[in-house]
C-alpha cells in the first residue's frame, strides 16, 4: 500500500510552504541584522531594550500578522496578489469616473516598489558583508568592494535564469531561521526579563519623551516589516495556506526569538547595541553566520528583482508602461523572466546608493518610505475592492481599514523625518516613475483619440468593397488595431497604394484583461464579418506573456484555419512629430516620443515571426 494519494497533497502543501520561505519571507527575514540596531541608535537611550523589541513585536503582529497574513491575502484576483493586481480589481468594480484616479494612485504604489527593489539588495547584501568587521577589524575596508561583487555577479546571473538553484532558496532560508531562532533562544535564556517586552505597554512607553524621538525609533522600528509587502506580491506563486502556514509556524516564531534575543543581550551588555544581532553569537559561529546571512540577503536580493521583473510586466500590460524586451528564461516555468532593461537600471541604481552611503545604517534612512507609501496605497486600493466587491457596508470597510490606514500614515510620518537623509532617494525614483507613467497613459490616451477621429467605419469600407471590389492576392492578412469598430489606418494605407486585399482579412485586436491568466477557453472571440472579413479579439491576462501566433493556431474549431508561415502580419508604425499646439504640453511630448520611439515593436512584443511582418508607416502629430 503506497499511500501516495494522500501524501501528495500534504507533500505538495509543505513544498509550497518550503518555497515561500525562501522567495516571500527573504526580504523581512533579513532586517534582524539591522532594525533593532537602528531602533536603538535612533532612540539612544529614551526606548531602552524593552521599549524597542516591544514595538517590534507588536508592529510584527499588527502590520504583518493581522493586516497582510488574515486580511489582504483574502483580496486575490482570480489567485493573484500585488499592488497592481489589487488595482485591476479596483477598476473592475469602480465606475469610469474612478478609474484615472485608480491607475495615477496604482501607478503609485508600483513606482514605489522600484525604490525598494534598489535599496533591498544594497542594505540586505552591505548588512551582512558588515559581520566580517567583528570577525577582525581587518575586513573593514574591503567591506563596500566586497559587498559590490555580490551584486555585480548577482544582477549579471539574472539573463540565465534562476530556475536551476531556485530549489535551493526555501531550505537555505530555512536555515537562515534555524539560526535566528537558536541565536535568540540562548540570549534570552541567559536574560529572561527581556518578555517583559511583550507588554505592549514598554512599545508606547517613549511616547513620553517628547515627538522628535518618537518619530525616530518608529521610523527604525519599521525597518522589521520592510519585506512585508512581498507576502501579497507572490499570493498566485504558492497560494493563501502555504504562506499563512509558513509565516505562523517558522517565520514569525524565529523573527520575534531573535529580536528578543537581540534585547536581551543589550540588556546584559549595554554596549553591544552597536551591532546587537552579530555579537549575540559565540566568535566561534560568526564566520558560519556571515556565511548564511550572506546568502540570505542574496535570496533576499533575488526575490525582489524578479518582483521588479514581474512587476514590469503587469504595468505594461495594464498599459502604465510602454512595451519592454521580455525574454524567458525557463521553457517549463511562465514567471521565469529577464528584463534587461530593468535589470541594468536597478544594477546602477545599487551601486549608486552602495557608494553613496556605504554602510547599512546610512542606507537605513532611505528605507521605509517607500515601504510605507506602497502600504498605504495597498490599504485604499483594498478599502475600494472592499466596499465595491465584497459588498461591505461603509462603517464596516472603515472600521477595518481605516486603523490600518491610521498606523501606516503614523509610520510614513515617522519616515519622513529621514529625508534629507538619504529618505529622498525612494521619493525621487518614485517621482519619476509616476511621471513616466502618466505621461505613457496620456500620451497613448492622446493617440487613440487621434485614431478614432481619423478613422473609417469598417462597416462602411467593407460596403465600398463589396460595390468596387479590389484585386485579390492569395494567402492570409492579419492587422493588428486598437478599435475593432474601424478600419485599421495599415488596411486604408494597403488599399491605397496597392490597389489590392488579402483573400481572408483578419482584424485583430490583443486585449488584456483585468485577471491575471485567461483560461484557453476564453482566449479568443471570433466572429465572421462576411466572406472574406473575420473580427478577432485575442484576451490575455495582465501576467500573461502575449503569443499571437499560438493563440492564432488555436483557432482552427472556430471556422479559421490558421498557418503562420503562409500568412502576412500587417502593422502600422507611427512616425510622432511635434504639432505647434499638441495635445501634450511641450516636456510631456517629449517625453512620450522618447518612450515611443525607445519601445519594443509589436512584432517582438506578441512574437509574430520577423518575417512574416509587414510594416506601413503613418505620420502623427502630437
Amino acid at each position: 500500500m503506497s499511500g501516495s494519494a494522500s501524501v501528495s497533497p500534504k507533500t505538495s502543501f509543505l513544498a509550497l510552504s518550503l518555497g515561500s520561505i525562501g522567495v516571500v519571507y527573504g526580504d523581512i527575514g533579513t532586517s534582524p541584522i539591522y532594525a533593532l540596531r537602528e531602533s536603538l541608535a535612533a532612540g539612544g537611550h529614551a526606548a531602552g531594550p524593552l521599549g524597542a523589541v516591544s514595538l517590534i513585536f507588536w508592529a510584527l503582529s499588527f502590520i504583518v500578522t493581522l493586516k497582510y497574513v488574515v486580511l489582504l491575502l483574502r483580496a486575490d484576483n482570480a489567485g493573484e496578489g500585488g499592488t497592481l493586481s489589487l488595482l485591476a480589481l479596483a477598476k473592475r468594480v469602480s465606475g469610469p469616473r474612478a478609474a484615472t484616479g485608480l491607475a495615477i494612485l496604482g501607478a503609485l504604489g508600483a513606482a514605489l516598489f522600484y525604490g525598494d527593489a534598489m535599496i533591498t539588495p544594497a542594505i540586505s547584501v552591505l548588512s551582512a558583508v558588515e559581520g566580517l568587521n567583528l570577525v577582525t577589524p581587518a575586513f573593514e575596508p574591503y567591506v563596500v568592494p566586497i559587498t559590490l561583487a555580490i551584486i555585480v555577479l548577482l544582477f549579471a546571473a539574472q539573463s540565465h535564469g534562476t530556475a536551476a538553484v531556485a530549489g535551493w532558496f526555501g531550505p537555505i532560508t530555512l536555515v537562515w531561521f534555524a539560526a535566528l531562532a537558536l541565536g535568540g533562544i540562548a540570549s534570552i535564556a541567559a536574560e529572561p526579563a527581556i518578555l517583559a517586552a511583550l507588554d505592549p505597554r514598554h512599545a508606547v512607553a517613549f511616547a513620553k519623551e517628547g515627538p522628535a524621538i518618537a518619530f525616530a525609533i518608529l521610523g527604525a522600528a519599521f525597518l522589521a516589516v520592510t519585506g512585508a509587502e512581498a507576502l501579497y506580491a507572490d499570493l498566485g506563486h504558492f497560494g493563501r495556506g502555504p504562506i499563512r502556514f509558513a509565516w505562523s509556524s517558522v517565520v514569525f516564531p524565529a523573527l520575534a526569538l531573535n529580536y528578543f534575543g537581540q534585547g536581551a543581550l543589550v540588556l546584559r551588555n549595554p554596549q553591544a547595541a552597536e551591532n546587537p544581532f552579530f555579537l549575540m553569537y559565540p566568535e566561534w559561529a560568526l564566520i558560519p553566520v556571515v556565511a548564511i546571512a550572506t546568502a540570505a540577503t542574496i535570496i533576499a536580493s533575488q526575490a525582489v528583482i524578479t518582483g521588479a521583473y514581474s512587476l514590469t510586466r503587469q504595468a505594461i500590460q495594464l498599459k502604465l508602461l510602454p512595451r519592454m524586451d521580455v525574454r524567458h528564461t525557463s521553457e517549463s516555468l511562465e514567471g521565469q523572466i529577464y528584463m534587461p532593461l530593468v535589470n541594468g537600471l536597478l544594477l546602477v541604481g545599487v551601486i549608486a546608493l552602495v557608494l553613496a552611503f556605504r554602510s547599512s545604517s546610512g542606507l537605513a534612512a532611505a528605507y521605509g518610505i517607500a515601504v510605507t507609501g506602497t502600504m498605504i496605497v495597498t490599504v485604499l486600493l483594498a478599502f475600494v475592492v472592499a466596499r465595491g466587491l465584497w459588498r461591505w457596508p461603509l462603517w464596516a470597510a472603515a472600521a477595518v481599514f481605516l486603523p490600518f490606514l491610521a498606523v501606516d500614515t503614523i509610520f510614513l510620518g515617522a519616515n519622513m523625518t529621514k529625508v534629507l537623509e538619504g529618505g529622498f532617494v525612494p521619493l525621487l525614483v518614485a517621482a519619476a516613475l509616476v511621471a513616466i507613467m502618466r505621461v505613457w497613459m496620456r500620451g497613448t490616451a492622446v493617440l487613440a483619440a487621434k485614431d478614432k477621429d481619423a478613422s473609417l467605419p469598417l462597416d462602411t469600407l467593407m460596403q465600398s468593397m463589396r460595390d468596387r471590389p479590389p484585386l485579390t492576392a492569395p494567402g492570409t492578412a492579419v492587422y493588428l488595431t486598437g478599435n475593432q469598430d474601424a478600419a485599421p489606418v495599415a488596411l486604408l494605407h494597403t488599399l491605397k497604394h496597392f490597389k489590392s486585399l488579402h483573400a481572408r482579412v483578419v482584424i485583430l485586436t490583443v486585449a488584456t484583461a483585468p485577471i491575471p491568466r485567461v483560461a484557453p477557453a476564453e482566449r479568443a472571440k471570433v466572429k465572421m464579418l462576411d466572406d472574406r472579413f473575420a473580427s478577432v479579439t485575442l484576451n490575455f491576462g495582465f501576467m500573461e506573456a502575449p503569443d499571437v501566433p499560438k493563440a492564432l493556431a488555436e483557432l482552427s474549431g472556430q471556422g479559421l484555419d490558421f498557418d503562420v508561415m503562409t500568412t502576412s502580419f500587417v502593422l502600422s508604425r507611427r512616425a510622432l512629430t511635434a504639432a505647434e499646439r499638441g495635445a501634450l504640453p511641450g516636456w510631456q511630448r517629449k517625453i512620450f516620443m522618447f518612450l515611443s520611439r525607445n519601445a519594443v515593436g509589436a512584432t517582438d512584443y506578441f512574437r509574430i515571426p520577423a518575417g512574416r511582418v509587414v510594416e506601413i508607416g503613418a505620420q502623427v502629430s502630437l
